[in-house]
């Protein structure tokens, strides 16, 4: 069943660093893993769990999703009695945000912005309602074991003090299965609608309700929170690296991240005719340029993209990056 995903296993262990890898089913263990539970810097993968922070703080009625707040570049650090900070320009995939400085949107706005262009600053101003601690209690609620959000993107005086946000391969995936776990949920029911890309999720024998595994820990919102989110999700516009080995049209739910000497990529596939499932790749290598375009560490995670598309969805052995 894995045999291309197995086939990649000398190309992965040659990597200078560190490469994580977990696919699988949804509500289930992986098919094949390797180094789930190593952590890695986070890069902008944290921003799937301020994502969810703000829309269960929208459920919770603390936090509406259309509040207007002020887009200021100016945040608390993570350190007690440090000086606030900003975001750099320079350092953000998203132009459109900076040119409302100053001005007011809604929270939702911000949101989209943070998943589907990854802007820090709109992730900051984000996080600025929400706090950590309800980030924390996101990572919580998926069943994460090792995963932890900090401080904000940029926060230099929380990074000298040795405060970081770190993730694991593992842990993205259970966070990614509890958003689709819920989207592919009927309203007040547990069970698995069908539509397009939402085949073959998978639930307990004879019951209709989600196994326990990865991602299914605890309920991070409801079916409709659960499925705004994934849509946030699948509208993802930088897709060089996962989606790049994906057959052109495939839906997948994911976040990137990217750093000099990080390269993430973490997401839901959710093919039309089959089961959906859980990728994501977490590597810590040179082969990591810090752009946002494809440099060799992008194209490896293509690479092992188009290898579980072979082995869960096409079953042949056949795709390519």
């Amino acid at each position: 069943m894995t045999a291309r995903l197995r086939a990649l296993d000398a190309e992965l262990d040659a990597v200078p660093g560190t490469v994580s890898v977990w696919c699988g089913p949804l509500g289930g263990p992986p098919v094949y893993a390797r180094h789930p539970d190593a952590t890695h810097y986070a890069a902008s993968t944290m921003k799937v769990a301020v994502l969810a922070a703000l829309y269960r703080a929208d459920e919770a009625g603390t936090l509406a999703l259309d509040t207007p707040v002020r887009v200021d570049n100016d945040f608390a650090s993570a350190v007690p009695g440090a000086p606030r900070f900003g975001c750099e320009r320079a350092y953000d995939s998203d132009s459109v945000v900076w040119e409302r400085l100053g001005q007011t949107v809604p929270l939702r706005w911000l949101a989209r912005r943070m998943i589907v262009r990854s802007s820090n600053l709109a992730t900051n101003v984000v996080l600025s309602h929400v706090g950590l601690a309800a980030v924390a209690e996101v990572w919580r609620l998926a069943g994460a074991r090792h995963s932890v959000t900090r401080r904000g993107i940029e926060d230099r005086a929380a990074r000298e003090a040795g405060i970081t946000n770190l993730v694991t391969a593992a842990d993205l995936a259970a966070l990614l299965a509890a958003i689709a776990t819920g989207a592919l949920a009927g309203p007040g029911t547990g069970e698995a609608q069908a539509g397009p890309g939402t085949a073959g999720i998978q639930t307990g024998p004879g019951t209709g309700e989600t196994q326990a595994g990865p991602g299914t820990a605890g309920t991070l919102a409801g079916p409709g929170a659960c499925r705004e989110m994934l849509d946030v999700l699948a509208a993802q516009e930088h897709r060089d690296d996962l989606a790049a080995g994906l057959p052109p049209g495939t839906r997948i739910a994911h976040k990137g991240g990217w750093v000099h000497g990080v390269r993430h990529g973490a997401g839901v596939v959710l093919p039309d005719d089959a089961p959906p499932y859980a990728l994501v790749v977490c590597t810590t290598t040179g082969l990591a340029s810090g752009d946002d375009h494809e440099d060799p560490a992008c194209r490896l995670l293509a690479r092992v993209a188009a290898a579980s598309w072979a082995d869960l969805v096409d079953g042949r052995g056949d795709a390519q990056p």
